[in-house]
């Protein structure tokens, strides 16, 4: 129960909780909660072990996920996620830690902490490819410190990143004013007994859903689209609600709404729509979600770019959420030869999207180049690690006999043939993977 239910050690001190089990079993003596702590740090070991072991195990390449966080006592915390595929190709997440931090979070203190838990679960700098975090200048920092350091990919938050841009395009003062006039309204029904209870009454006779209206929560910006998408769909019964004199007194007949803000929060409704959908398909924990990163930005700015709004703050949320957009995934939505790009490679990796219809054909031709140097590279670091087995195996076989060796003569002739055999059977292979590469590309 304690580890299940996260209770507190101190529970089986309780006055309550003793009384239960002394009502369950009159003869059972509950243990000290020294005891149970002890348990649990024995159980923490022997997770620790698993876990390390089949982090260490498992053949797939790993990424970590960092974040910093306060809790409600105001206390900050680092969170460690790893993630890697298992053998049977499902996707698993494992939290390291959640350590309290008691320093300054610079972007050296960070590098350093997150090397000490990879340290603690012995888990080899080379087996990880990328870390994901957000778009904090510390924690930027902090990666790029990592990626210097040990060649890891740096990889910003896609969700974080949503909620910044979103957060810019907000910043109108007629969206800001209906935003804000919406939370007033919910509010009330919130703290109002008898507002809620009309409101049913009323959802009832317009056969409306009887549906709660939402509270939003300012760090997640979809929750403001769910407030305004649900009060959207309440109109007729909230506006009847605030207009029934015995519910709502005359000084909060303020509360409701003005007509354009009606229709402007349709319209917000509405472009906010395509962003709330990216959100919840980047939040899955089963899937790979890095390789749809550059085809969803462009769709979110060929969505954005093609919405045809009537009011001037919309219009002005369609700008400047296109400049964020273009501004904050630049690097993802483009391809240079000179520096690593882990998410276009990724994506070209991914048969869903191998057409890159998101990059010029010059670009596309350079990733299909990279591609095939990555393929060539792989194969040849294959082929010398079977080539190397093999000739152990025959070396430690006894009696084998060697082929006929090579007379000077001939080698000064060039007529054993051996090396352009060897250079016959490397052209061979590098057109085969060549072949294969653009074959992938050009199904």
């Amino acid at each position: 129960m304690i580890i299940t239910d996260m209770r507190p050690l101190s529970m089986v001190e309780d006055e309550g909780f003793n009384r239960m089990i002394c009502t369950f079993n009159p003869g059972y003596t509950l243990p000290s909660r020294t005891h149970f702590t002890k348990l649990m740090e024995r159980k923490y070991e022997e997770t620790f072990k698993e876990v390390r072991t089949v982090i260490n195990t498992n053949h797939s390449k790993l990424a970590l996920t960092a974040d910093i966080w306060t809790s409600v006592a105001n206390e900050a915390y680092l969170g460690i996620t790893c993630h890697y595929i298992t053998d049977d190709w499902d996707m698993q997440s494992i939290c390291l830690t959640t350590m309290p931090l008691q320093d300054r979070h610079t972007a050296s203190n960070i590098a350093e902490w997150l090397e000490e838990v990879v340290a603690r679960f012995e888990i080899p700098a080379s087996k990880i490819i990328a870390i994901v975090h957000d778009n904090g200048a510390n924690v930027v920092a902090a990666a790029n410190i990592l990626v210097e350091k040990h060649g890891w990919s740096s990889v910003r938050c896609t969700g974080h990143t949503l909620q910044l841009v979103i957060n810019a395009a907000l910043k109108h003062p007629s969206i800001e004013k209906a935003i804000g006039a919406t939370r007033c309204l919910v509010q009330h029904f919130k703290k109002s007994e008898l507002a809620c209870t009309k409101l049913k009454d009323k959802q009832q006779q317009m056969a409306t859903p009887e549906h709660s209206l939402v509270q939003d929560v300012s760090t997640r910006w979809n929750s403001t689209f769910y407030m305004i998408s649900r009060l959207l769909e309440q109109r007729w019964p909230v506006t009847a609600t605030l207009s029934d004199s015995s519910i709502t007194s005359r000084g909060k007949r303020y509360l409701d709404l003005k007509p354009e803000q009606w229709s402007l929060l349709g319209e917000l409704s509405t472009a906010l729509k395509p962003f709330e959908c990216a959100t919840v398909f980047m939040s899955g924990q089963k899937y790979t979600t890095i390789s749809a990163i550059p085809p969803l930005v462009k769709g979110l700015l060929k969505s954005t770019q093609s919405a045809a709004f009537e009011s001037a703050p919309l219009r002005a949320f369609q700008l400047t959420a296109t400049q964020h957009l273009q501004e904050r995934w630049r690097e993802e939505t483009s391809f240079s030869d000179t520096t690593p790009n882990t998410v276009i490679l990724a994506t070209a990796l991914d048969p869903r999207f191998r057409r890159l219809k998101f990059l010029s054909p010059e670009e596309v031709l350079h990733v299909q180049t990279k591609v095939q140097t990555m393929a060539l590279a792989e194969k040849r670091e294959m082929d010398v690690q079977q080539h190397g087995s093999c000739s152990s195996t025959s070396t430690d076989t006894p009696g084998a006999e060697s082929g006929p060796r090579a007379t000077l003569l001939d080698s000064l002739l060039g007529s054993d043939g051996e090396d352009e055999d060897r250079a016959s059977e490397g052209d061979d292979v590098q057109n085969q993977v060549i072949n294969e590469v653009l074959t992938y590309f050009g199904e």
